[in-house]
């Protein structure tokens, strides 16, 4: 894995070639990582793995055609073919009169932000074992826990650069951290299982490994005996940890790809109230340490802090240039983008802002209701909104949480779940997606 300064040597020095060569822009795309994780089970080491690799990956245009390649060759043999292979590519390619770099001067000028990504670790196996074992031992120590899936740990590091024919250059490097737990519990058909996971930029702000495995082993413990209900119309509370999956829904719903090819259900939703007043989600590239953090998108543009939504009303889409150039708009600064392919667009740490009223107030208030912690399969349709998922979770009967049920089935329409639903207070900024607990106030519910 190169460090960022000798990864954007090689990646000038590849534009250059293809320029030289015939190319009228090209940009190009470095990522190299390395993972070392150890895997545990009942109490006994199951795989230690160690990974490391390099992927450079070159983006060519001649005039309105453009052709990408990419390679995990980074020898000068190879990259000169790679370029050779990419002219060949690009010649035969249809135009696209989208196509290009992203505008010159919009490229980032001032020295990017330093967001702390890097901790400079790189713990030994002994240490990440150590960490698995005890947050699978934190979750068998639980009981009612009769089984388990394992325990594991990781850590990585990572150098990320992108370069452009307009003389643009940026590289970073950034570590990660992962623990998790995953246990089983009662037993015969009655058994259940959950996990427990946390992940960090830095080895500091990852959560104890006793704590991860202690949440693995009472969530599952609090899944046993599911009962069954009867289907209707009542309120429905996502918990955090499935909350996120509505947020990934709407941005789905406003990239810039999916309006151009008019193939999202949110078409004539921009400047449009979607939520409820007093409704924020908040994309924070620059927050320190976040699992997504960025202070360059993938195309170079700087990036900042948006509302996509701001007192309910869609104010954005998400636009990569392509996109932006099919839109009528500029791009976003939200392109991402990996070694092969052309950019897409995509946030970064995403949150919808907490509400006014608690988690336990808005369970009080319920009647008869379903707190889902866990959504299964798809079922969901971009172009209509229509929503239709598995579920299990928790029944809420006069504003306390009842019995475990599974086998059940939510639906209804993203449209009417965006302009009704209600965020609580307990926003944790835990993972790249993050939420509050939501309620959406109707939902149907049918029993499988």
């Amino acid at each position: 894995m190169l460090d960022p300064a000798a990864a954007r040597d090689k990646l000038a020095a590849l534009i250059d070639q293809a320029k030289r060569k015939g190319a009228d822009a090209a940009d190009a795309v470095y990522v190299g990582d390395r993972s070392t994780s150890v895997g545990v089970r009942l109490g006994a080491l199951e795989d230690v793995s160690r990974a490391e690799g390099e992927e450079i990956g070159l983006r060519l245009f001649i005039g309105q055609r453009h052709a990408g390649v990419a390679s995990s060759d980074l020898s000068s043999d190879a990259l000169s073919a790679l370029v050779d292979r990419a002219l060949a590519m690009a010649a035969e390619a249809p135009e696209d009169q989208f196509a290009g770099l992203a505008p010159e001067e919009l490229l980032a000028k001032a020295a990017p932000a330093n967001l702390d990504l890097d901790d400079g670790g790189d713990p030994d196996p002994a240490e990440l074992r150590a960490r698995a074992l005890a947050a699978e031992d934190a979750a068998r120590a639980i009981a009612g826990v009769t089984n388990s899936n394992g325990g594991s740990a990781s850590a990585s590091a990572a150098t990320f650069a992108v370069a452009t024919s307009h003389g643009f250059s940026h590289a970073t490097r950034a570590t990660g951290y992962s623990c998790s737990a995953s246990v089983v519990a009662g037993s015969g058909s009655t058994m259940q299982r959950d996990y427990g996971w946390h992940s960090a930029r830095h080895l500091a702000d990852l959560e104890s490994a006793e704590e991860i495995g202690r949440r693995a082993g009472e969530r599952a413990v609090a899944r046993v005996n599911p009962i069954r209900i009867a289907g209707g119309m009542m309120p429905i509370l996502f918990d955090p940890r499935v909350a996120t999956t509505l947020l990934g829904h709407f941005i789905a719903a406003i990239s810039g790809g999916a309006i151009a090819r008019q193939s999202s259900f949110l078409l004539d939703a921009l400047g449009t109230r979607l939520f409820a007043k007093g409704i924020t989600i908040h994309d924070d590239p620059l927050r320190q340490r976040g699992l997504r953090s960025r202070a360059i998108d993938g195309e170079g543009l700087a990036t900042a802090p948006l509302d996509l939504v701001a007192d309910g009303v869609l104010t954005t889409w998400l636009a990569d240039s392509a996109a932006a150039r099919q839109l009528g708009i500029a791009p976003t600064g939200h392109a991402v983008r990996g070694v092969s392919g052309a950019p897409g667009a995509g946030p970064s740490n995403l949150i919808i802002a907490p509400g006014s009223r608690s988690r336990e107030a808005m369970i009080a208030d319920i009647k008869h209701g379903i707190l889902v912690t866990e959504l299964i399969g798809q079922g969901v349709n971009g172009l209509t909104g229509d929503y239709s998922r598995g579920a299990a979770g928790f029944i809420v009967i006069n504003g306390e949480i009842g019995a475990p049920v599974g086998e059940i089935t939510i639906a209804s329409n993203l449209r009417a779940m965006f302009a009704s639903l209600e965020p609580a207070t307990d926003l944790r900024l835990r993972r790249g997606v993050d939420s509050p607990t939501l309620l959406v106030p109707e939902m149907t519910v049918a029993s499988a």
